[in-house]
C-alpha cells in the first residue's frame, strides 16, 4: 500500500462520509448563498467530530467557522471561489489549535478521557447528523487520540475524508511532503492497533451474551466473553463514579462487572448502537447514566469503554 492509499477498511468506504463536494466549487456562482453556505453544517460536523472525538466540541467549532464567514464583508465572500473549502480550511485550523490546547485540559481531567459517544442519528435531524461508519467506532477513535494534533489532522483529512496533501497542507501550516510523513505515521498506529474486524451480527451476539451474562452475575460466563487481557475504562469526568484506572485482566473485569449489576436500584440495560458498532445503555429513571462501546476482536471482548459523564451523555435521549 502506497503512502498516498488509504488505511485497509477505512478510505474505502469513506471517502467524503458526508455526502457532499467541499472543496470543489459552488456551482460556479459568484454570490454566495446562505443556503449552499449553511448545506456545509454536516461535512464539517462528521470532520470536527472525528478529529475532536466531541460532538459538543465539533457543533462548538462549527458555530464559530459560521461566525467567521459571517464576519466577512460582502466583497470578501464574493472573492472566495470556493466558500466550502473556505469553511473546511477554517474549521480544520481551529480543531488543530483546540487539539493542541486539549492536551494540557485532559492532564487536569479527573480519570481517564474517552471519547464523547454517538448514538443513532435522528431521522429528523439530518443535516446534523454525523454519519456512522469505521472512523467514528470507539476503538478507531481511541486510537486517533494517541496521535499528535498534526498527525491526527493529516491522517483524517487525507484517508478518510481523502482530501489531497497540497490541501492538507494549507489547513496544517506544514509542507505537503511533511503531511504526506505525518499521515504516514498516522497510518502505522492505526495498522499496528486494528486488527481484523469482527462480522456486525457476530459482535451484537458478544455484546448480548456479555449484557446477559452481566445481569446474571455469571461471572464465569463473563470471562468467557472476555480476552486474557481485557481491560474494562470508565469516564466519568469527576461527575460521575468512575474508576480513575483501567481495570485489567479478564478476571478482574468480570469481578468488576458481576459486583455493580446489583449496585444500582432500577437500572435497565437496553441494546443499542453505539457509534455505529453494538453497544449498551444503561438507564436509570429513563435517564442514560452510563454508554458502553466495546471492541470486540474474534470472539472476545478486548475492550469495553463505559461513558459515565453526564457532559457527553447529553445527545443521549430516553425511549
Amino acid at each position: 500500500m502506497g503512502e498516498g492509499d488509504a488505511t485497509e477498511g477505512v478510505g474505502n468506504t469513506m471517502t467524503n462520509p458526508s455526502g457532499t463536494n467541499p472543496s470543489g466549487p459552488v456551482d460556479g456562482r459568484t454570490d454566495p448563498d446562505l443556503n449552499v453556505i449553511m448545506s456545509e453544517r454536516r461535512h464539517l460536523i462528521n470532520l470536527a467530530y472525528r478529529l475532536l472525538g466531541s460532538l459538543t466540541d465539533a457543533e462548538d467549532v462549527v458555530q464559530e467557522t459560521y461566525a467567521r464567514w459571517c464576519a466577512l464583508s460582502r466583497r470578501q465572500q464574493e472573492a472566495i471561489a470556493s466558500p466550502g473549502a473556505w469553511l473546511t480550511t477554517v474549521a480544520g485550523r481551529i480543531c488543530l489549535d483546540l487539539l493542541g490546547s486539549a492536551r494540557a485540559r485532559r492532564e487536569r481531567y479527573v480519570g481517564a478521557w474517552i471519547p464523547e459517544p454517538l448514538p443513532e442519528p435522528a431521522d429528523d435531524d439530518p443535516a446534523d447528523r454525523v454519519t456512522l461508519d469505521e472512523s467514528v467506532s470507539m476503538a478507531f477513535l481511541v486510537v486517533l487520540e494517541s496521535m499528535t494534533p498534526a498527525e491526527r489532522v493529516a491522517f483524517v483529512l487525507h484517508d478518510v475524508f481523502r482530501y489531497p496533501f497540497a490541501e492538507v497542507a494549507e489547513i496544517v501550516g506544514r509542507t505537503p511532503a511533511a503531511c504526506r510523513q505525518l499521515a504516514s505515521s498516522a497510518r502505522r498506529r492505526v495498522r499496528a492497533s486494528r486488527p481484523p474486524a469482527t462480522p456486525a451480527d457476530r459482535h451484537a451476539g458478544i455484546v448480548r451474551d456479555f449484557k446477559r451474562a452481566w445481569a446474571a452475575k455469571d461471572i464465569d460466563a463473563l470471562i468467557g466473553l472476555l480476552d486474557s487481557d481485557a481491560t474494562a475504562t470508565g469516564d466519568g469526568g469527576g461527575l460521575a463514579r468512575a474508576e480513575l484506572r483501567p481495570v485489567e485482566g479478564a478476571e478482574r473485569v468480570a469481578r468488576f462487572f458481576a459486583d455493580r449489576a446489583g449496585a444500582v436500584r432500577d437500572l435497565t440495560i437496553v441494546e443499542c448502537t453505539v457509534n455505529g458498532q453494538p453497544g449498551l445503555v444503561a438507564r436509570q429513571d429513563g435517564v442514560t447514566v452510563s454508554v458502553l462501546a466495546f471492541d470486540v476482536t474474534g470472539d472476545k471482548i478486548k475492550h469495553i469503554w463505559a461513558i459515565l459523564n453526564p457532559d457527553k451523555l447529553r445527545h443521549w435521549t430516553t425511549d
